[in-house]
Parts: structure tokens; sequence; C-alpha cells
């Protein structure tokens, strides 16, 4: 898998696993609660990111990805940290060191992406933090293999203008520019079919 030429490294995204609210039926998308944790992942969750570790591991020798060139990046809610420290724990790479990225990507779990609720987000205003999130994952990394761990929403948004960037046949090849320009609703109403499951493993560019 290249390294597309408008980005500097290669991304996964990892849904995050079960979570102990998924079971509830309960959603939690406040910082305040999502990063309680109470709110962290129930012990089908902490399976789900164990068989997600061993399968990102199997694709990387396959791929011949050195491990020290992985950095996984992850919103600071409680389900996502423990499922990039699961994963951590199956590479083999310290959770608190160097090759795991302490970075607030994003943490949107919002339950209608459509619609802007009073203080929420829409699909549009997702993809403007998203696209802050990639610019400061290309600053700090060139020629990694990054592991996002997030929620499903976001996830979905993020494959869309990935993959709408990566065929876009505009001149400026500037990350945050292509992004703009495919930022359309005929693009954005795609995001569904990006969906994952919980504890799925995707490879994206």
């Amino acid at each position: 898998m290249a390294t597309s030429s408008f980005l500097g490294n290669r991304y996964w995204v990892l849904r995050h696993g079960k979570s102990i609210p998924n079971e509830m039926g309960l959603i939690v998308s406040s910082m305040e609660n999502g990063t309680l944790e109470e709110y962290s992942l129930a012990p089908e969750g902490v399976n789900q990111a164990q068989l997600a570790g061993e399968l990102f591991q199997k694709e990387l020798m396959e791929k011949k990805i050195l491990i020290e060139n992985v950095r996984i990046c992850y919103s600071p809610f409680s389900r996502t940290s423990h499922t990039a420290k699961v994963v951590a724990s199956v590479l083999d790479i310290p959770f608190d060191g160097p090759q795991c990225k302490y970075s607030v990507i994003w943490a949107l779990d919002e339950k209608y992406p459509f619609v802007k609720p009073e203080g929420g987000e829409s699909v549009s205003d997702v993809v403007s933090r998203l696209t802050k999130a990639l610019i400061t994952i290309e600053s700090a990394f060139q020629g990694c293999t990054i592991l996002v761990v997030s929620h499903g929403d976001p996830l979905q948004i993020l494959q869309t203008i990935l993959h709408a960037a990566k065929e876009h046949d505009g001149p400026n090849c500037e990350l945050a520019s292509r992004i703009e320009e495919v930022k359309v609703p005929s693009v954005l109403s795609q995001h569904r079919k990006y969906a994952l499951l919980t504890g799925e493993l995707r490879a994206v560019i």
C-alpha cells in the first residue's frame, strides 16, 4: 500500500471495541462522561480490540511495515483509549512512550451527524476538525503507519474525505485544499457506506 502523493503517511482506522455504554444502550458523547473509567470497554470489546491488534500485527508483517514506524492516535474517550491500549499491548509497543502519540484527535460521537443539534456538529463541522487533526498528524510524522482509534461517525467521515481527496483531479496537492474542494454534499452524503462495526480494523490510504 503506497503512501498517497498528498499524504506523508499510511492510514488505518479502528473503531473502538464494544463498550459498556454500547451494552447498556447508552449514548455517551460528552467529554465529561466519555472519559470516565466506567464507560470503557466491555469484556467483549476487550476481545475485539485484542483480535484487531492481532490482525493489524499480521498485516504489518505481511506488508513488511516495521513496528517502530507505527503510531497510534486516538480519541481521549475511555472506550477509545482502552482500545488503543489493548492494541499497543498486542504490538508490544509502550503505550506511554514515543510509539504511541497522545494526540487529542477528535471526540465525536454524534447521534445525528447530518443535523447540527444545539451544542453539536454537522458533517461539515466534523470534516473541518478532521482536517485540522490530519494536518497535525502529517506535521508530526512522515513515512509512518498511523492507526487512528476513534468513534463510528468520525471514522466514516474520515474515510469518505480521504478517498475523495485521493481521487480528486484538481491541481492542488496540498491536503487542506484538496479536502476543502471535495467537501460537498454529494461526497459527504456517502459516508454511511464506510461504516465500521465495533472493533473493526480497516486500511484507508
